[in-house]
């Protein structure tokens, strides 16, 4: 063979390389952008078990804030009939949204704070969105990556071909740096 065919070689060889390497590094983070969302679901679907258990504790006693539980039921409902993971993000921040009002009610009303009951599905809920602020700051690491990956050059050019879709990050809500106001 010549030298010429022996540089072409090389070089496909070379691209090949890349380019499979490219692909399977995408492959493997999409993955990974796939498992971190799961572990998110499964800390939402954590929230979303403790929540009747707290509306149930509390109900009694705030016959009157039937809004805020209407809110929480609603919430649950959309997150459970969204397709989408934007649609999830959607009805998981309503429920975020809710649930800080329901907190504001129960601040208002330091009785319920004082039963045991109630203590702990506070206690539950609370580790339980500290795992979803975890999950969700894994998740938005785990998109990053990948999407530097797909829209970096060289990667972008491969990406042409292959077309992989950037992952949407978690953001927050407008509005959210505001503690939520409850009129009773």
């Amino acid at each position: 063979m010549s030298r010429t065919a022996w540089i072409l070689l090389i070089l496909v060889v070379l691209v090949g390389g890349y380019t499979a390497t490219f692909y399977n590094g995408a492959i493997r983070l999409d993955q990974e952008v796939s498992n971190q969302w799961a572990k998110v679901e499964t800390q939402y679907q954590r929230r979303f078990d403790l929540v009747p258990n707290l509306e149930a504790a509390t109900k009694g006693a705030l016959k009157q804030e039937k809004e805020v539980f209407g809110k929480l039921a609603e919430a649950r409902t959309r997150y459970g009939s969204a397709k989408s993971v934007e649609e999830r993000v959607t009805a998981a921040n309503q429920l975020e949204g809710a649930l800080g009002r329901l907190l504001v009610v129960l601040e208002n009303y330091p009785q319920l704070n004082s039963t045991k009951v109630v203590q702990d599905l506070m206690a539950q809920l609370e580790g339980t969105e500290n795992r979803i602020s975890v999950e969700r700051s894994r998740y938005n690491d785990a998109v990053t990556v990948f999407n530097t990956q797909i829209l970096t050059f060289p990667g972008k050019l491969l990406n042409s071909y292959f077309k992989f879709a950037p992952r949407t990050r978690f953001e927050a809500q407008k509005g959210a740096e505001a503690a939520p106001k409850i009129e009773l």
